[in-house]
């Protein structure tokens, strides 16, 4: 196997090579005629978490994309407002198209406090043309969701967010919450939360992967409640093990990269982990 280093050199190649990311990667068809098993059945697509660019507006956040050619972003209403018009939905896709992004999905949302903030959250979903609601939902409330996502076809999908959230810590909260439910409620996977939670990502990746609607996608600098996020190779989570885990499983959705350190100057860290994360699906395709 090579070495993390190697991974890292291969992957920041990748970034200066035309096309890299953005596309599905581990594509099914074979390069060069070759067979890959580990390739067979991926069609899991980069993306950015909106929160990356918290500190940002959208016109810098979509530049910094540009840059590093990822094509897909999970919207944060601080970009595009809950309250935002038809017409300013449709400037702001205007202005993802224009920079080759495509939104696709919504959140994470938080829909806590009562039933009108979920309705207004399923709405705004539909309005601004996704199918797919990255939520925060209070336990009670959940059969309500279950109903909302039978009236507008959606997926739901609750955010695990480590030891300090008492509701959803990590994965197998979720899972234990909506298993019952319909099956378009699950989980967008935070991989690092629910390592700094004390919890083993790849195996949950295995358990729960028929209700992972989205990932997540991080590192972070120990498994433990004191972890912090780092670049993609540089953490505990072996992300060698974790893509192949993903083809394994047949994983479709999109795995976003949430980069929360150097919140004010993120791009050269997502950059190393969108290069990182390249070089791994390259090599073990």
């Amino acid at each position: 196997m090579e070495t993390r280093r190697k991974f890292v050199q291969k992957g920041l190649l990748g970034i200066a090579a035309a096309g890299l990311a953005g596309r599905a990667f581990g594509s099914t068809k074979p390069e060069h005629g070759k067979d890959s098993s580990v390739a067979k059945g991926v069609n899991f697509d980069l993306a950015i978490a909106g929160y990356s660019f918290v500190k940002f507006g959208l016109d810098d956040s979509l530049a910094m994309m540009k840059r590093m050619d990822v094509r897909y972003l999970c919207i944060k209403d601080f970009h595009l407002p809950l309250t935002a018009t038809d017409a300013e939905i449709a400037a702001f896709h205007k202005k993802l198209a224009d920079s080759g992004v495509t939104g696709y999905a919504v959140g994470p949302i938080y829909m806590a406090k009562s039933k009108d903030e979920i309705d207004r959250g399923f709405e705004y979903a539909k309005r601004v043309g996704v199918k797919l609601v990255v939520g925060i939902p209070s336990r009670e409330n959940l059969p309500y969701i279950s109903e909302k996502v039978k009236e507008y076809d959606m997926q739901y999908a609750i955010h695990n967010h480590g030891p300090e959230d008492k509701l959803y810590p990590n994965a197998t909260t979720v899972f234990e919450a909506v298993k019952n439910l319909d099956e378009r409620m699950g989980l967008c996977f935070d991989m690092g939360h629910n390592a700094r939670d004390g919890h083993d990502s790849i195996k949950d990746v295995e358990r729960y992967h028929q209700r992972i609607f989205d990932i997540h996608l991080k590192n972070v600098t120990s498994p433990t409640a004191d972890g912090k996020t780092c670049e993609l190779g540089r953490g505990v989570i072996d992300i060698p093990r974790f893509v192949k885990t993903l083809s394994k499983v047949g994983y479709q959705g999109k795995c976003s990269l949430e980069f929360e350190k150097d919140m004010s100057d993120p791009l050269a860290g997502l950059a190393e982990s969108k290069g990182y994360f390249q070089g791994v699906v390259d090599s073990l395709s």
